[in-house]
């Protein structure tokens, strides 16, 4: 079962949302996701920071300051399965 409180998290923002199923299909990087989600740098870094805290996603190269590519983690595969019984 997973934590309420971080289903309620995600549920909460359409940006959230909206990076984890990105990170689901593919790894992908923070300027592709600001290009396909139109958002924000600001959003984006911290949308990706959020989720990197809630350990959703992860930073595949953390050593890298300039191009850093994230990827979904299993809880965070767990809770996009869940996200469907909570937001319709």
């Amino acid at each position: 079962m997973v934590d309420p409180t971080i289903i309620s998290f995600i549920a909460r923002s359409k940006r959230r949302r909206e990076v984890l199923k990105l990170l689901l299909e593919k790894q992908i990087s923070q300027p592709e996701i600001m290009r396909i989600t139109k958002m924000y740098k600001a959003h984006t870094s911290r949308t990706i920071g959020e989720l990197c805290d809630k350990k959703l996603a992860i930073c595949k190269n953390p050593e890298d300051r300039a191009f850093k590519f994230y990827s979904i983690t299993r809880l965070g595969r767990e809770i996009l399965r869940e996200l469907p019984n909570v937001c319709p």
